[in-house]
């Protein structure tokens, strides 16, 4: 039994969550083989060899896999794909633009956001927006699988050995064109691998209050900054700060939510966090329920006492 897993990387280092995926992997069992596919890659290939826990390291490197289009990589992927038992990538937008278009290719069911393994064809996943989790298993001769990386521990991205083979990539499909790449500079944390997340919700009424409020807890803790829908909604916030079952599921070591009542799109994304703080003025708002510590007032006089008690 081999695994293959697709990286998700951006030419220089691989992304983190690949190495939530590792760890799904291993526990699966069987050796694990990781493909860097990409233009000019080099680089990110030899960073995943270095993982532990990887045997092969497998690099596609070709002009027409500039930007990891779904459409020219998963014609990579399935080039190789009848060599592997499983077939797996991280739940996050890389994946899920990538392996349903490979399970389709495949004719496989794909099992979408695994949250536990328990044997090379049955997983956990959760369903109705994370009220119930099921557990399934699988037939298909290949297993097209993502994964929820928080729900694994990530393993170490150095003491690994790994060598590295050359594979050929498919040919261009034709189908899509990558033209560019506007990415955003961040000066804080990523939100789906910080430590500390601060996220605010509609409460804070506009986004000069968000900014005004919130960043300087953030600033404070070093913590990454996350939103509610609604807050995201009422144009407080860009949308890649959205925390929630249609944003970025995050399971920090302390999440804090200011002003958040608590949707069940909202918690479903942020549930699994370690230690949950709430500050919200509505001792009946939904988010007390999953949070273990409560904080019922106004946010605007709570947050400034924090901070300043953090000084």
């Amino acid at each position: 039994m081999t695994i293959l897993i697709i990286a998700e990387h951006d030419g220089a280092s691989i992304k983190p969550a690949t190495l939530n995926v590792v760890s799904a992997a291993q526990q699966i069992g069987g050796e694990i083989h990781l493909l860097v596919a990409g233009h000019q890659a080099q680089v990110a290939a030899s960073a995943a060899a270095s993982i532990a826990g990887i045997a092969r390291v497998l690099l596609a490197d070709a002009p027409q896999l500039v930007g990891e289009l779904a459409e020219n990589l998963a014609q990579t992927v399935l080039s190789i794909a009848g060599t592997y038992s499983h077939l797996l990538v991280s739940a996050t937008a890389f994946g899920k633009n990538l392996m349903p278009r490979i399970a389709a290719k495949l004719d496989v069911a794909q099992i979408s956001e695994i949250t536990a393994v328990h044997g090379a064809d049955t997983f956990d996943r959760p369903i109705y927006a994370g009220n119930a989790i099921a557990t399934v298993r699988s037939r298909d001769a290949v297993k097209a699988i993502t994964v929820r990386a928080t729900a694994f521990t990530p393993v170490s991205a150095q003491g690994g050995n790994a060598s590295i083979e050359r594979i050929d990539a498919a040919a261009d499909s034709g189908k899509s064109t990558f033209v560019s790449r506007n990415e955003t500079a961040l000066d804080r944390p990523e939100l789906t691998s910080a430590r500390v997340i601060v996220s605010g919700g509609r409460g804070l009424g506009s986004d000069e209050n968000f900014a005004r409020v919130l960043e300087p807890l953030a600033d404070r803790l070093q913590a990454a900054l996350g939103a509610s829908r609604a807050a995201v909604d009422a144009g407080y916030v860009p949308n890649d700060l959205q925390v929630g079952q249609t944003g970025k599921i995050v399971a920090p070591q302390l999440y804090i939510a200011v002003g958040i009542s608590g949707a069940i799109q909202h918690v479903a994304g942020m549930k699994d966090s370690k230690i949950i703080v709430a500050i919200n003025k509505d001792a009946e708002a939904p988010i007390f329920g999953v949070a273990d510590y409560a904080i019922v007032g106004d946010l605007f006089s709570i947050v400034p006492e924090l901070v300043a008690a953090l000084a």
